[in-house]
């Protein structure tokens, strides 16, 4: 039943929309504040009706306990602005009457509180959220969340990402593997730069996933063997290949870890230590044998052309040919995969998308504060800057050509999983 007192507060509403003044405020709210505050006092005026048994102004009964008491000004955060409500006050009942609805709404409204996390998740410091949602409100002296409401929130963020490192893998069929570390510095370390290391992989469906995130104060292989045992522990299969740049910790652990699967060494990361290498005056000649050797149609005609280049340019370019001979057979073994998918996996570039994506968001904060700052922002930025990336295609043909691959690697006594069946 709606009181006079409402009805003159919603013909006062309408007029102010009649008249196309939807931006207008009454005292510092908007028209669409103003309504969801009298929708919420009526919900708490029939949960008090319910508690007391009776409407208000009906004379209480002698078999009946407790009576209204006023109200109290309260006021709720929400995307819209502050809301401020009346909250009836109820006294001599049996126990203290404690509105559901009111401590429900925890005074703070959940589009309010995916706001925030998205912001900070976005790269807005908790100063510049707080800045920003007073401006939004309108007031100078109250904004809608302090900068430690907003830390309180961004804790879903720290939920989210234990969640995250706890899942179980099993249904992710992952076929490529790439490993790769950012490092960030923490305040309370001294401004010692930490490591996350990272794990993305590619599925048999296509689908890019972000699989695992850890801390390491290095990228030394016990720190990537307890990164990599998470992924087993948790049922992830075991992949094809599995790409990494040169970090000798990391390569020590993949083949550790999975000695079956083909380790693909990152050429962006190869090329660069040779051309580091090479005089200015021959960096274009060598960089286009380097990119034709990259780009050989196949496994074999790419180790030849390797061996021409080396045996080009051993004796003036010793150094560069030395560093083009390391691990070679690792720089060559992306051509053994179908063309489609050897550009994807001939990189760590799936990791290097992320962490530009995530620089983008950090450098706002030049040192994290502690180790759980750095992961909670981290692992928001990664994961939202994937949202929108497309998948890798497998066609038939694809399957039909990696098949193949799997089936010589099984055929020189390599442990090597069947893909599932289409």
């Amino acid at each position: 039943m709606v009181s006079l007192l409402d009805e003159g507060r919603l013909s006062q509403i309408v007029a102010e929309i009649r008249r196309g003044n939807t931006t207008a405020r009454t005292m510092g709210r908007s028209w669409v504040a103003q309504a969801a505050g009298l929708i919420l006092e009526r919900l708490l005026a029939a949960e008090v009706e319910e508690a007391l048994g009776r409407e208000n102004y009906r004379r209480r009964r002698p078999d009946q306990a407790g009576y209204r008491n006023g109200y109290k000004q309260r006021s709720l955060k929400t995307a819209e602005g502050k809301v401020g409500v009346d909250v009836p006050q109820v006294r001599g009942l049996d126990k203290p009457f404690c509105s559901p609805i009111w401590k429900g709404l925890s005074r703070r409204s959940p589009v309010l509180q995916k706001l925030a996390v998205e912001m900070y998740a976005r790269g807005l410091s908790t100063r510049d959220i707080e800045e920003l949602l007073g401006e939004v409100s309108g007031e100078q002296e109250q904004t809608l969340l302090s900068r430690s409401a907003v830390s309180q929130v961004s804790e879903q963020l720290w939920k989210e990402y234990e969640a995250f490192c706890q899942r179980d893998l099993g249904d992710f069929d992952v076929v490529y593997l790439f490993c790769d570390a950012v490092y960030e510095s923490l305040r309370r370390q001294a401004g010692c730069r930490q490591a996350v290391l990272v794990t993305w992989g590619i599925c048999s469906d296509g689908a890019k996933v972000l699989l695992h995130m850890s801390l390491g104060n290095k990228e030394s292989a016990d720190a990537w063997l307890e990164h990599f045992r998470s992924l087993v522990k948790r049922n992830m299969p075991s992949p094809l290949t599995i790409t990494t740049d040169g970090a000798p910790g990391a390569i020590r652990a993949v083949e550790t870890m999975w000695p079956a699967s083909e380790r693909i060494r990152c050429w962006f990361h190869k090329m660069k230590n040779v051309l580091e290498k090479v005089p200015e005056e021959l960096h274009a000649t060598v960089k286009r044998w380097l990119l034709d050797v990259r780009d050989a149609p196949d496994h074999a005609t790419g180790q030849q052309r390797a061996k021409a280049l080396i045996e080009r340019y051993r004796r003036c370019l010793p150094s560069a040919m030395a560093c083009l001979a390391e691990d070679l057979e690792a720089s060559l073994a992306h051509l053994k995969l179908p063309s489609l998918h050897q550009r994807m996996v001939r990189t760590t570039n799936l990791c290097e998308r992320s962490f530009l994506e995530e620089r983008r968001r950090s450098k706002v904060i030049p040192r994290f504060f502690d180790e759980k700052s750095c992961l909670k922002l981290v692992f928001a930025s990664l994961g939202r800057a994937s949202q929108r990336w497309n998948g890798v295609r497998f066609t038939a043909m694809e399957k039909r050509q990696l098949q193949t691959y799997i089936r010589g690697r099984q055929a020189m006594g390599k442990k090597v999983r069947d893909l599932p069946a289409a």
